[in-house]
């Protein structure tokens, strides 16, 4: 749309000003974004949503006149502010950030007063916050299914908007679907009705009063049933899976009071679970007043449920507080495992949370050797200048950050000592974003009396230093040595190898989805067909101990382990287990043609950023479906 010639100007010399807040990954300096109003209309058949977005955005500037929203394949019909028709523009398309959205608004706004901007549009079929899925890919086999998945900068793809953690906003939503689907958001349920432009369709209502950012947005459509678990908690799934979810999230409310005596009251009133479909990427994602949670969950024991733990401690830590930008990732994961290890050591033992600990510092371990000692995604806060967040995601701001949160809780006084700083800080910051320098200075505000102790910890090393951190934490063994006395059985044939694999599982009266695999030292291929003879572990369909089993089968080269291997990777799309058992068959020379072979496959039914990153793992062309 052409603009006014008086307005030729203003756009010009805002033009570079944008460029330069691009180039800086978005200072937000002129404005910010209050509310948004959804009005969204979902076309199954065309893999689309027709929608149009009212954003409340207040100036924060004095003759404001333009403004810049992030969008990714978006088709934008129309703009208008305040119902008069506005100049808009896009700019260049970038790799993953996507394309601006300039804005020229047909008049100015004076500071701290507000503007609504319309925006019409479209999805597009291959929109990277959207999976739909066929009726076939869903456990009913009967209707379509969407799902949404924003983090870290995908809510771009669905909603024009200002994609970025330090802006928050409240929403309300209006959703078109056919009749046959039900729809829920990450947003209170707000009433429903019949589509007064088509007797097929009902249209569902939501609201979100809380302010949060644009990724916590979330949409999931399909044939859903709920069942209640808790006073303010309903599971929801297809009903092919709904009573076991019921089952297995049944100590919801139990969880959701023991994160409030630590860290405050939920604000966020509704507290949801939804068990998607197999392919979602994420074990869980921390939409409020929705969880989503992986189907792999399901063990029937209810012993994967501290992954509910740690989204409900989201709650606080992410959707409440939220890192300002993704360098400061750690913020909301470091924090968020050190809160829902809390929640373990309230309802477990103190045994449980340092078990938990020293299974996260393998995971650390694991991540660090993937990327590389010397790789600076594993500073605990990287530079992400023109990396895209998804391929920096890893164990490191989770398991790294609760390292350094552990090492700082021994030294100011212990758990109850430092988790009242965690809980001030919390009440300090919340409905803000922060950063780590805001997060530090608190700290030295909060244990002012202890200064010259935190003036001894080497933060370079721990903030901006790539590789595993400077002071290993000496966690509490009693519940891990069990699971080594089994291990050395298992090795002592071979003198000096410390080995902790699966076997560990089976220790004594341990839990048998609590713990994890310490060391991935592989064992002698006559080892691990014993250890299935003694255990038969191929017929485990626990999700955690089937991962590492088949990934210690396929590291002894048990050739009659690949398909078992390669069936688990796209049976279900959880990238904790997909990526590292691609890598392992891929890694296993014979085999690796086999493990492209099947990821292409595969590759259209997969999640968009799954896909994306397995093609990377597996030196895949993104463009064809060439191997490199």
């Amino acid at each position: 749309m052409a603009c006014p010639s008086s307005r030729s100007n203003v756009t010009t010399q805002t033009h570079s000003s944008q460029e330069e807040k691009r180039a800086h990954g978005h200072q937000l300096s002129s404005c910010v974004t209050k509310h948004l109003n959804l009005s969204l209309h979902l076309d199954f058949e065309r893999h689309v949503i027709r929608a149009k977005v009212e954003l409340t955005v207040e100036a924060l500037e004095d003759r404001f006149a333009t403004l810049t929203l992030d969008t990714r394949d978006l088709k934008i019909l129309s703009v208008s502010a305040n119902g008069q028709p506005a100049c808009f523009s896009l700019g260049p398309k970038h790799s993953f950030k996507g394309t601006p959205l300039d804005i020229t608004l047909p008049f100015d706004v004076s500071r701290g007063q507000h503007v609504i901007v319309e925006v019409t549009y479209e999805t597009s079929p291959s929109a990277s916050a959207l999976q739909w899925l066929t009726p076939e890919q869903t456990a009913g086999k009967k209707h379509p299914y969407l799902f949404s998945q924003c983090q870290a900068h995908h809510c771009r793809s669905m909603v024009p908007c200002q994609d970025s953690p330090s802006v928050k906003h409240t929403y309300y939503a209006q959703v078109s679907v056919p009749k046959d689907l039900v729809a829920v958001m990450s947003a209170v349920r707000d009433g429903q009705e019949v589509d007064p432009q088509d007797n097929n369709r009902i249209i569902y209502r939501f609201r979100q009063p809380v302010p949060m950012p644009s990724y916590l947005i979330a949409i999931v459509v399909g044939a859903l049933e709920s069942r209640e678990i808790g006073p303010r908690s309903r599971v929801w799934s297809e009903k092919e899976f709904a009573d076991k979810a019921a089952y297995e999230f049944s100590e919801t409310e139990t969880m959701l009071k023991t994160a409030e005596d630590l860290a405050g009251p939920y604000v966020w009133g509704q507290y949801d679970i939804l068990v998607l479909p197999p392919s979602f990427p994420y074990g869980g994602m921390e939409n409020p007043c929705l969880t989503f949670a992986t189907p792999t969950l399901l063990a029937g024991d209810k012993s994967l449920s501290n992954v509910i733990a740690h989204e409900i401690s989201h709650s606080w830590t992410g959707n409440l507080v939220t890192n300002k930008t993704w360098e400061h990732f750690w913020l909301n994961e470091g924090h968020t495992v050190y809160l829902e290890r809390m929640i373990g050591r309230c309802m477990e033992s103190e045994q449980f949370r340092q078990f938990k600990a020293i299974g996260g510092w393998k995971d650390l371990q694991d991540s660090v050797n993937t990327f590389g000692a010397n790789n600076p995604l594993t500073n605990l806060v990287p530079s992400l200048q023109d990396v895209d967040p998804d391929d920096a995601f890893s164990s490191v701001p989770y398991e790294k950050g609760f390292a350094l949160l552990y090492h700082l809780e021994e030294l100011m006084g212990g758990p109850e000592v430092f988790m009242g700083f965690v809980k001030s800080y919390i009440q300090l910051f919340a409905y803000s974003s922060v950063t780590t320098e805001d997060w530090k200075n608190y700290l030295f505000t909060y244990f002012k009396d202890k200064v010259d102790i935190l003036n001894k910890v080497d933060w370079n090393a721990w903030m901006f230093t790539p590789g595993m951190p400077p002071v290993k934490p000496q966690y509490d063994t009693t519940l891990a040595d069990a699971c080594i006395a089994l291990s050395q059985r298992w090795t002592k044939v071979r003198p000096g190898l410390t080995l902790i694999t699966i076997s560990c599982l089976y220790a004594q009266n341990l839990n048998p989805l609590s713990t994890f695999s310490l060391s991935t030292t592989p064992l002698p291929l006559t080892h691990v067909k014993k250890m299935q003879e003694v255990y038969g572990l191929n017929t485990c369909m626990n999700s955690e101990i089937r991962f590492r089993w088949l990934r210690l089968c396929v590291c002894a080269k048990w050739e009659e382990a690949v398909p078992l291997a390669l069936k688990m990777a796209t049976e279900q799309g959880r990238m904790k287990f997909t990526r590292p058992l691609f890598r392992e068959v891929f890694n296993f020379e014979k085999y690796r043609k086999e493990a492209v072979r099947v990821f292409l496959a595969h590759r259209a039914a997969m999640h968009p950023v799954t896909a994306g990153l397995v093609a990377k793992d597996l030196k895949v062309d993104a463009s064809n479906s060439s191997s490199l």
